[in-house]
Order: C-alpha cells, then sequence, then structure tokens
C-alpha cells in the first residue's frame, strides 16, 4: 500500500522505551489478584487438586488483593512522606515490604485459624491448613508487585520533575 521508499515520506521512529504508565491503583490490584490465582490455579489444574483450584481464588488471589489494596493505599498517601521509603534503594525496599508483609500474612493466618477454632469448634475446615501458606505467600507477592510498581512510578516522576525544574531554570 503505502511504501515508504517510493512515497518519500517520512516515517516518526518509535521510542525503544515507552513512557510508564502513572501507578493507578485499582489496576494493580486487579493485577496482584490475577497473577497468583492464574498461575495456582495453573497448577491446580496439572496436579488435579481441587483444593489448590479453589484455593487459588480464594485464600491466594483474595489475600493478594487485599494486601496489595491496603500496601498500595499506604504507600500513595503516607508512603510518599517518608523519607526512608522514598529513598531506600529500590530492591531494598521491595525486600523489605516482602518480609514485612510476609510476618502480617502470618499473623493473619494465626489469627484466622483461631477465631474459626473459637467460632465453630467442631468444624473441621479443610482449608483453613492451607491458610499458612497462601497468606504469607500471597502477601510476599502482592507486597513486591505493588512495591516495584509504585516505586518505580515515583521514581520516573521524579526524574520528569527533575528535568522540568532545570528547563526552567534556563
Amino acid at each position: 500500500m503505502h511504501d515508504p521508499a517510493k512515497s518519500g515520506g517520512v516515517y516518526p521512529i518509535k521510542r525503544a522505551s515507552p513512557e510508564r504508565k502513572l501507578f493507578v491503583l485499582w489496576r494493580e490490584v486487579i493485577m496482584a489478584y490475577l497473577s497468583p490465582a492464574i498461575m495456582a490455579s495453573i497448577g491446580g489444574w496439572i496436579t488435579a487438586d481441587k483444593g489448590l483450584q479453589i484455593g487459588a481464588l480464594t485464600t491466594i488471589g483474595g489475600t493478594s488483593a487485599l494486601i496489595a489494596a491496603l500496601l498500595g493505599r499506604w504507600l500513595q498517601s503516607q508512603g510518599i512522606h517518608r523519607r526512608w521509603v522514598t529513598h531506600t534503594p529500590h530492591l531494598a525496599l521491595v525486600a523489605v515490604m516482602g518480609m514485612t508483609m510476609a510476618v502480617i500474612g502470618l499473623l493473619a493466618a494465626w489469627l484466622t485459624t483461631e477465631l474459626l477454632v473459637i467460632v465453630a469448634p467442631g468444624e473441621s475446615l479443610a482449608w483453613l491448613s492451607r491458610v499458612w501458606i497462601d497468606f504469607p505467600l500471597s502477601a510476599i507477592i502482592a507486597s513486591t508487585l505493588i512495591t516495584w510498581r509504585w516505586r518505580s512510578a515515583i521514581s520516573h516522576n521524579r526524574q520528569k520533575w527533575n528535568q522540568l525544574r532545570r528547563r526552567d531554570r534556563k
């Protein structure tokens, strides 16, 4: 149809690295739910483990989405004002948040099992033993995704702001 050699037209060259998207919490929470849920359900289908298939959509994906929403909200509202959060090296911040959320996941698993034993003492819930793995692991995955994306977004915004500031000084 349009041959650039024959038409002599100029075609713009796209940048090698496209512009980064801004950190939008609802998109990040959806990805934090879908990523572990899909991977766990694939594992459940391969091993024919019905418990893993159900857990993928409930305890694994749900915990991941909840942690992502809470941590993302905190990072957007409070984390941006904390010097240690914004100036800690990227990988170190991700590791700190991952370990912190793993501990919170373990505490949530303990609280869940203790409360269900109090509320329904005679009931033997099969999925209850899964929360000891699902909650901390989902918390680590969600916090890693959210912290990495958030920190990348603020670093990119800070670079843009510095460029604009330098340009205004000239």
